[in-house]
C-alpha cells in the first residue's frame, strides 16, 4: 500500500498551482471575496495616516498625529477581505483500511495536503481539526500562505494510523464540536472523512456550521466496502479478534450497511446544501480531484 510522505505531500504545492476552490455562494463571495479589497474602511490592516475630511469617521482620528501636527489627521484600513478554509479532517484508526492501490487514510491525507495548498495559493487562510485516536483533536488555527500549510502537513502526517485499531466512530464528532466556536461566518468548511458514523445525533452541529459557511463533503471509500466480499470464507477483523466470514452468505448484510450509509450522507448532503465529492482508494486523488478545481471550472 502506497503510504504519504513529507516529500510527496510538500510537492502537492505544484499540483496545485492552477487550481481553484471556487466558492460555490455567490452571494457570500460577493459579500466576502477571496483576496483583499480595495476598499477603505473600518478593516482589519492599517494602510495609512491622512488629514480628516468632513465625513471620515471620528473614531478613526489618530490622537497622535493630531497632537504631533496640530490638525486632525485620521486613520486609513485596507479591508481585510481574505476568506478563512477549514479542512476537517478524520484520521480515526477504522481509515486503516484499503482493497486496493492505498489506505483510506492516505486518500484522506492526500486529499487534505491538496485541498490545502489550493486554498494558501488562492490567497485564503487555511486552518484545520484532526480527528486522530491518539487524543483530543488537533486545532490548527488559520493562517496564510506556508505558514498555514507546513504545519497542517506535519499534523497529518503525524495523526495518520500507522496499524489496525478498534475504530472510533465518535472522533468526527468531536471534530465537529471542537471546530464549531472557531469557524466564522463567510468561512469554507472542507469535511474529508469516510463518514461511517454520520447520523442523527451529528445533525444539529452539521447544521450550526451550514447556517452560515460554504461546505463540501469529500468522501473517502474503498470498493470492498460498496460491493462486499467476494465469494468464499475468509478472516477479517483486529489481528486478535478475528472472525471468519462467508462472503456470499455475508453480502446481502453488508450492501444493506453500505446502503444505510449513502443514504444517511446524502440527507446530509441536502441538509447542508453540499457537494459530495467521492474518493476511492483505487484512484488517485489528484486525478480526482484536479478537474474540478481547475481554474475556470465549477467546483460544485
Amino acid at each position: 500500500m502506497s503510504i504519504p510522505t513529507l516529500e510527496e505531500l510538500l510537492a502537492l504545492r505544484g499540483a496545485a498551482h492552477d487550481l481553484t476552490l471556487k466558492g460555490r455562494r455567490l452571494a457570500h463571495a460577493a459579500l466576502l471575496g477571496v483576496h483583499s479589497s480595495a476598499q477603505r474602511g473600518r478593516g482589519l490592516e492599517f494602510q495609512e495616516v491622512r488629514p480628516y475630511v468632513a465625513g471620515d469617521d471620528p473614531r478613526n482620528i489618530d490622537w497622535r498625529v493630531t497632537a504631533r501636527r496640530g490638525r486632525p489627521h485620521t486613520k486609513l484600513f485596507h479591508e481585510e477581505r481574505e476568506r478563512p478554509v477549514w479542512l476537517l479532517v478524520d484520521l480515526q484508526p477504522g481509515l486503516f483500511f484499503g482493497s486496493r492501490r492505498q489506505l483510506k487514510s492516505a486518500v484522506a491525507v492526500r486529499a487534505a495536503a491538496l485541498l490545502a495548498w489550493t486554498a494558501a495559493l488562492g490567497g485564503d487562510r487555511v486552518g484545520a481539526v484532526i480527528g486522530a485516536a491518539t487524543g483530543h483533536p488537533r486545532i490548527l488555527a488559520a493562517r496564510s500562505r506556508l505558514a498555514g500549510v507546513l504545519p497542517l502537513i506535519e499534523a497529518l502526517l503525524a495523526a495518520q494510523p500507522v496499524a489496525p485499531a478498534q475504530p472510533a466512530p465518535g472522533t468526527f464528532e468531536a471534530v465537529l464540536r471542537a471546530s464549531a466556536p472557531l469557524i466564522r461566518p463567510g468561512s469554507q468548511v472542507l469535511a474529508v472523512s469516510d463518514f461511517a458514523a454520520v447520523g442523527e445525533q451529528q445533525e444539529s452541529l452539521w447544521a450550526g456550521l451550514a447556517a452560515h459557511s460554504d461546505i463540501r463533503l469529500y468522501w473517502v471509500t474503498d470498493a470492498l466496502e460498496a460491493r462486499g466480499l467476494p465469494d468464499g470464507r475468509f478472516r477479517a477483523g483486529l489481528p486478535d479478534r478475528l472472525s471468519l466470514l462467508d462472503g456470499a452468505r455475508s453480502r446481502a448484510r453488508w450492501l444493506e450497511a453500505w446502503r444505510a450509509r449513502e443514504a444517511r450522507l446524502a440527507h446530509l448532503a441536502q441538509r447542508c446544501a453540499a457537494p459530495v465529492v467521492r474518493l476511492d482508494t483505487s484512484e488517485s486523488v489528484e486525478a480526482v480531484l484536479r478537474p474540478m478545481l481547475l481554474r475556470g471550472q465549477s467546483a460544485a
